[in-house]
Parts: structure tokens; C-alpha cells; sequence
């Protein structure tokens, strides 16, 4: 009867053991073959230039957070698809060695399930109001080039100016995992409203600026409202058409021209003393940002000529933005509502490269950063190309007019000081990852970031694998007691009978 319980409870004994073996050989099967990693592709058709962005992430974890790492930007060659207004064809084809190169990367037997976006920016917003035909056939060619390719093809659109400045304010704090993050306690946690940073865009075309304020928007054409991970966020976001550096620059230019007492000679105050060139008015007056006098012929040469003066060239930026705020208690300018300033803000694109040129990127006072495009606006033209030889000739012409409209458009343009200049952070990436509205686009319609929180993730953390483990030891231990005590009184058993 003892031996009969014993054999039981030493079967019942192997039997869980086996399972327990099983299960935990299942898990860490499960761990050690994790899925595999999928892909995205996003097109940034910018106004002056494109880049494909190649995206990757770990298939298990599609509404996780921080798991998005950026592969490789490819630039693409030639000026932005809008350019290509007179030569359709020419913007899809242009997109092609991106698009090779992308395919080199992806794996092969995983592209036609890679989602794969074009986002157009403010130059074919500004095409589509110069002619719509012509934006709508730039769109439908460089639709037809991606077609051609082995990817899960979602669209080319062009996005608008508040999708813009949203989308890179949900990229910058994605990266910056201000918007959810993995505590150390195993559980998703949301950080404080105090810890969202804004965003600083400056393109071609346009400039955004996207921020968390700490006061109800009164303008309901400058707010965007977004369910991120289980939590409302209502950002103010606007963005400013024409503004953007190439055309702001252009604006600049016309403004001098009619400004000039000889209409076919330009003072200009930003380019360096003994910096000289020509051009017609046909190509100063290119753009919808800038309206061409009558009397002007568009064959007439016009003579540019530097003169290096920063005191003129700030002056003469500043009188591209309209300061009067109107019916409006607070705004940014041109009459747009803008709230109270609030937090940490990320700059980045345009006032970054504009800034980066003169190593003025790196958190220095804002008393510093004066002096120094000072400095380079004084400089001559010889200089200038001492001072940045590894620049080309127009981003030498252009470097004191660019850096001085960006701080014109920070300081008068946005509302910083001094005060608040040290909260403006210039980057070009966050995590090894290009910080743009490319990221934000893509998380947003492939739904990785949901409008719920994630749940908790369910599975076996290390302290359960130990307690598994030595489970599984004691039972072996117990089997093989039971087993020993068996033999022991079989052969006891025998001895008694000799």
C-alpha cells in the first residue's frame, strides 16, 4: 500500500515536472525568437529639397513607446518636387535612387508589407495656389514612381500647416518619451504636463511653432486636439506661409528692390561688402510670397550688391513682420493669436542648420549669439569665404541674412528674450533619430501611438523565472527522494526474505 502511494505521488511529481519543463522551455523560446522587424518608409517633399526617411521597429511592440529607430535618411538629388511644376515626370523620378536604396535595406520578402507615405510640404502649398492642375499632376507622377515599387503604397498628400507643426511636436516628444514612458517598476507611466516640450519649425516655405500652453486657447484655428496614450492634449500650433527661410529671404530681396532708390540696383545689408551678382526680375518675383511692381519688366537685370551693414540688415528683416497684434491680447505676429510662452522648446530644421553654420548650437548665451552674427554681417566678402570654406558659394552669400532671420524670427517673430532663450534647445537629432514631422506622420497612420494607453505587459519578469526554477528543482529533488526510499525498501524487503 506505501509502495503503491509512493509510485503516485512520484508519478503526480514527474508529470508537473515535465509540464513546468515545457512551459518554461515554450517562454524562453518565445524570448529568444522575438519577432520580426518591420519597416516604414516617409517621404519629406520638401520646398527646396526631398529625403526619404527608412524606419524600424520590433513587430511585437507596435503600441510601445521609444521603439522607432531611423535606419537611414536618404537625400534626394535636385531642388523639391514643387520645382518640377513645368516637368512632372521629372519630381518621380527624381525619387527614385531614395527609393533603390530603400529597397537594399528592406528586406526583400518584407517590402510589400512596408507602409510607405509621401508628405508635401509649403512649396506645393504654394503651388496649389498658383495652379492646382499643376500640383494635383506633380502629386499623381511621383504617386505613379512609388507604384512602381514593391512597398504597401498609402498616399502622397500635401499636408497642411497645422498637420505639420503637430506632427513635429508629436515627433520630438515620441523621442524624448515626454508623452509615456517604461518606468523602472515595470509599469507605463505618463511624465507631467510640464515635462512636453514645443517645437520650433523653420522650412523653406513656411515656420511653424507647436507648444502645450498653461491657458485655454482662445483661437480654436490655432488649436489641435490629440488623444495620445489615454491622454488629451490641447497644443497650440500655427503655421506661417511665406515665412519659411528660402522666401522669407525672397521677401527680403523684393522688399529692398522697391525700397531702392534705382530700380535696377539693390543695396543689400545682409550679403558681405564686395559680394556682387545680377538677376532679372522674373526670378525675384518667382513666388506668390512676393507680388512684382507694374512697372516692372520681368526681362529687366537687376544688380545686387552687398554692402555688410548688421545694424540695416536687422532692421530691414524686421520690417518683413507686422508686430501690431490687433484684437488680439497676445500674439505672435502678423496678427495670429499666440499664447503666453510655456516650457522647453526643441528647434530644429532650418533654425538649426542657420545657427549650426556659425557653431552657435550648443546652448551659448544669446548675448554670444548676437556678437557673432554681428560679426559675420560685418565681415567682407573675403573674409566670409575665410571664415566658412567648406560652405557653398550661395550658403557663404546667405549666412549672415539667414542666421539674422532666424533670431529675428525667435526673438520678435515668437516672443523669446532673454529670459527665455536658455530654454530653446537647437537639434538636429534626438536618439540618433532626425527630429522633423516624418516620424510623427508615420506613428500617426500606422496608429503606433494609440489613444489608450498600452496595457501593462503581461509575461514572465525574472523573479517568476527563479521561482519557476527552483520550483522545479524541488520536485526533481522530491522524485528523486521518493525513488531512493522505494529502492532502499525494495532491497530491505529482499534481505528479509533470505
Amino acid at each position: 500500500m506505501h509502495r503503491a502511494v509512493a509510485w503516485g505521488s512520484a508519478a503526480v511529481l514527474g508529470v508537473l515536472a515535465v509540464a513546468l519543463f515545457l512551459l518554461l522551455l515554450t517562454l524562453a523560446k518565445d524570448t529568444a525568437l522575438p519577432a520580426r522587424n518591420k519597416y516604414g518608409l516617409v517621404f519629406d517633399a520638401g520646398s527646396t529639397h526631398s529625403s526619404l526617411y527608412i524606419y524600424c521597429w520590433p513587430g511585437g511592440k507596435e503600441n510601445g513607446t521609444g521603439v522607432v529607430s531611423q535606419l537611414e535618411a536618404c537625400s534626394v538629388e535636385g531642388p523639391g518636387i514643387s520645382s518640377y511644376a513645368d516637368n512632372p515626370a521629372g519630381a518621380g523620378a527624381s525619387l527614385k535612387p531614395c527609393l533603390d536604396r530603400a529597397m537594399e535595406i528592406v528586406p526583400a520578402e518584407q517590402q510589400q508589407e512596408t507602409p510607405t507615405y509621401l508628405g508635401a510640404t509649403a512649396g506645393m502649398r504654394l503651388l496649389r495656389e498658383q495652379n492646382s492642375s499643376k500640383a494635383e499632376q506633380v502629386l499623381a507622377e511621383v504617386a505613379k514612381a512609388i507604384g512602381q515599387y514593391p512597398v504597401d503604397f498609402r498616399g502622397a498628400r500635401i499636408l497642411s500647416g497645422n498637420e505639420e507643426g503637430s506632427l513635429g511636436w508629436i515627433t520630438v516628444n515620441y523621442l524624448l518619451e515626454t508623452l509615456l514612458k517604461w518606468s523602472i517598476t515595470g509599469t507605463w507611466i505618463h511624465p507631467p504636463a510640464e515635462d512636453v516640450v514645443g517645437a520650433l519649425d523653420l522650412g523653406g516655405a513656411s515656420a511653424q511653432i507647436t507648444f502645450l500652453p498653461g491657458t485655454t486657447i482662445s483661437d480654436s484655428s490655432t488649436r489641435a486636439l490629440l488623444r495620445l496614450y489615454g491622454t488629451n492634449y490641447s497644443i497650440y500650433t500655427h503655421s506661417y506661409l511665406c515665412y519659411g527661410q528660402k522666401q522669407a529671404l525672397k521677401m527680403l530681396m523684393a522688399s529692398l528692390h522697391q525700397g531702392s532708390s534705382s530700380p535696377q540696383q539693390i543695396s543689400h545689408p545682409c550679403y558681405p561688402l564686395g559680394y556682387q551678382e545680377n538677376l532679372t526680375v522674373a526670378q525675384l518675383y518667382d513666388s506668390p510670397c512676393v507680388q512684382a511692381p507694374s512697372t516692372a519688366s520681368p526681362a529687366e537685370s537687376l544688380s545686387v550688391r552687398g554692402t555688410g551693414q548688421p545694424a540695416a540688415c536687422s532692421a530691414a528683416i524686421q520690417e518683413l513682420f507686422n508686430f501690431s497684434c490687433g484684437a488680439n491680447e497676445s500674439c505672435g505676429f502678423n496678427g495670429v493669436y499666440q499664447p503666453p510662452l510655456r516650457g522647453e522648446f526643441f528647434a530644429f530644421s532650418g533654425l538649426y542648420h542657420s545657427l549650426h553654420l556659425l557653431n552657435l548650437t550648443r546652448g551659448q548665451p544669446l548675448s554670444l549669439v548676437n556678437a557673432t552674427i554681428r560679426q559675420l554681417c560685418n565681415s567682407s566678402w573675403l573674409k566670409v569665404q575665410e571664415l566658412l570654406p567648406s560652405m557653398s558659394s550661395s550658403q557663404r552669400r546667405d549666412a549672415c541674412a539667414a542666421s539674422s532671420y532666424s533670431l529675428a524670427l525667435l526673438l520678435h517673430g515668437f516672443g523669446f528674450d532673454h529670459s527665455t532663450w536658455p530654454h530653446i534647445h537647437f537639434v538636429q537629432q534626438v536618439g540618433n533619430t532626425d527630429v522633423g514631422w516624418t516620424l510623427g506622420y508615420m506613428l500617426n497612420l500606422t496608429n503606433m501611438i494609440p489613444s489608450e494607453a498600452p496595457q501593462r505587459v503581461v509575461g514572465l519578469q525574472r523573479s517568476n523565472w527563479v521561482a519557476a526554477t527552483v520550483l522545479l528543482a524541488i520536485m526533481l529533488i522530491l522524485i528523486f527522494c521518493l525513488l531512493t526510499a522505494m529502492c532502499c525498501q525494495r532491497g530491505s524487503s529482499g534481505y528479509e526474505r533470505l
